[in-house]
C-alpha cells in the first residue's frame, strides 16, 4: 500500500483521496505501482488547479461574461466534486467559491453601469426627440434637414433601451422626422407650383416684349417696357433654367427697342443741337429791334424772323423755356408798342380823354370858386371841407391831363 498527504492505494489497488468528510474513492489502477497511480491522480489535480487559475484571470482580465463565467465555475466544480483527482480539494472549493463572488461582485458592477449607460442612452434618446419635434416646425429646411440626419446617426451610435421604451421614444422621433419631411415636400410642390405660374406669365411677358421691340412709337412702347418690368418683378421666379432663358429674352427684346430708340434720339440730338444754334442767332437778331422806334417797320422785321422761327424745328428740351422767353419778351415789346399806338391815334378815345379832362376842369374851377367865398364869408371849417375835395379832384384832373398827352395832347 502506498500514501501521501492527500491519498493513498490500498492492496487491491483502489486510490482514496482525503477530504474534510472522510477519504473518498478516486478510482482503481491496475497498470502499474501505486506510486504512479498516486502521481497519476495527482496530474489531474494540478490540472485543476491550472484549469481554475487560466478562469481566475480570465475573469480580472477580460469581459468574460457573468453567465459564461458561470457556466465555466460548475463544469470545475462539477469535477471537483466527483473527485477523480487527488490534491488538496477543499481549497479548489474555497478557490471556486471566492471566484464565484468575484463574479457576483462583477456582474453587479457591469449591471450598475449597465444601468447608468441605460439611463444615459434615455437622456440622450429623449433630447434627441426633443429636438427632432421642435425641427419639425422649422423652415430652414436645408439646415434643420442636415440636423435631422446628424440626429439620426447619433441616434443610431446609442445603445438600445428596453424594448417598449426604445420603441416608444423611436416612435416620437420618426414622427417628427415624417412631420417635417412631409412639410417641407408640401412646401417645395407649392414652390414648383408658383414658379411653374411665374415661368407662364413671364413667357407671356416675354412674347409682348418681343413683339415690340421693333416699334418706333417710343414714347408708349418705352412706357410700356416699364409696365412690362414691373410686372416680370411681381411674378415672382420662374425655375432657374427657365428663369435664365426667359430673362435673357425679356432683356434682350428690351436692348433692340432701347439702342435703336438710343440711336434716333442722338441723331435728334444733334438736329436739335443746330436748331438751338440758328433760333439763338434769331432771337439775338431780333432783340436788336428793341426799343421801337419805327413800329411799322418793327413790325415786318419781326414777322420775317418768325417765320423763319417757326421753320426751323425742336430745339433740345431744357433750353427751348429760355429761347422762348427771350423771343417772346421782344413780340411783348412791339405788342406794346402797337397797344400804345393804336391809343394815341384812336379818335373816339381822344374825344373821351378831352371830354372827362374838361368836365373835371370845370369842377375844379368850381370848387375853388366855392373856397373862396367860404374863406371870405369867414367859414373856415366850409372852406376846409371844400378844399379837401377839390384836392381829390385836382389829382383826378392830373391823371386826366397825363391821359390825354398819350393822343398828342
Amino acid at each position: 500500500m502506498s500514501s501521501d498527504p492527500w491519498g493513498r492505494v490500498d492492496e487491491t489497488g483502489t486510490v482514496y483521496v482525503r477530504t474534510a468528510d472522510g477519504e473518498q474513492v478516486v478510482g482503481s489502477w491496475q497498470a502499474g505501482s501505486p506510486e504512479e497511480a498516486l502521481a497519476y491522480f495527482e496530474r489531474k489535480y494540478e490540472g485543476l488547479v491550472v484549469e481554475i487559475g487560466l478562469l481566475e484571470r480570465r475573469v480580472k482580465t477580460t469581459d468574460l461574461s457573468a453567465k459564461d463565467a458561470t457556466a465555466a465555475i460548475d463544469h470545475i466544480r462539477t469535477q471537483v466534486d466527483e473527485h477523480h483527482v487527488v490534491g488538496d480539494l477543499n481549497a479548489l472549493r474555497e478557490r471556486l467559491d471566492k471566484l464565484v463572488a468575484t463574479v457576483e461582485t462583477r456582474r453587479e458592477e457591469r449591471k450598475a453601469v449597465k444601468a447608468k449607460q441605460s439611463e444615459e442612452a434615455r437622456t440622450a434618446k429623449e433630447s434627441l426627440v426633443a429636438e427632432a419635434e421642435e425641427l419639425a416646425a422649422s423652415e430652414q429646411w436645408r439646415s434643420a434637414g442636415e440636423r435631422l440626419r446628424a440626429l439620426v446617426d447619433t441616434w443610431k451610435g446609442l445603445p438600445r433601451l428596453d424594448r417598449k421604451t426604445d420603441d416608444e421614444l423611436w416612435h416620437r422621433f420618426s414622427h417628427a422626422r415624417s412631420a417635417f419631411s412631409k412639410r417641407r415636400k408640401a412646401h417645395f410642390a407649392s414652390l414648383d407650383a408658383q414658379r411653374e405660374e411665374a415661368r407662364k406669365v413671364k413667357e407671356k411677358l416675354v412674347a409682348e416684349a418681343e413683339s415690340l421691340s421693333g416699334s418706333t412709337d417710343w414714347g408708349p412702347t418705352a412706357a410700356r417696357y416699364r409696365d412690362l418690368m414691373a410686372d416680370w418683378k411681381a411674378a415672382g421666379r420662374a425655375q432657374r433654367e427657365a428663369e435664365d432663358e426667359l430673362w435673357a429674352r425679356f432683356r434682350g427684346a428690351q436692348d433692340v427697342f432701347f439702342q435703336a430708340r438710343g440711336h434716333v434720339f442722338a441723331e435728334r440730338d444733334a438736329e436739335q443741337s443746330g436748331n438751338l444754334t440758328l433760333k439763338e442767332e434769331l432771337v439775338v437778331e431780333a432783340e436788336k429791334l428793341l426799343p421801337v422806334t419805327d413800329l411799322k417797320a418793327a413790325r415786318a422785321a419781326f414777322r420775317s424772323i418768325n417765320e423763319r422761327w417757326e421753320a426751323i424745328g425742336h430745339v433740345p428740351r431744357d433750353a427751348r423755356p429760355k429761347i422762348e422767353g427771350r423771343m417772346h419778351a421782344v413780340e411783348r415789346s412791339i405788342q406794346e408798342a402797337e397797344e400804345s399806338e393804336w391809343r394815341r391815334t384812336n379818335p373816339e378815345a381822344r374825344a373821351r380823354a378831352a371830354g372827362l379832362t374838361g368836365q373835371l376842369q370845370a369842377a375844379v374851377d368850381k370848387l375853388q370858386e366855392q373856397v373862396d367865398k367860404a374863406r371870405a364869408a369867414g367859414n373856415d371849417a366850409k372852406a376846409n371841407k371844400l378844399s379837401q375835395e377839390l384836392e381829390g379832384r385836382k389829382a383826378l384832373l392830373d391823371q386826366a391831363l397825363k391821359g390825354l398827352e398819350e393822343f398828342g395832347g
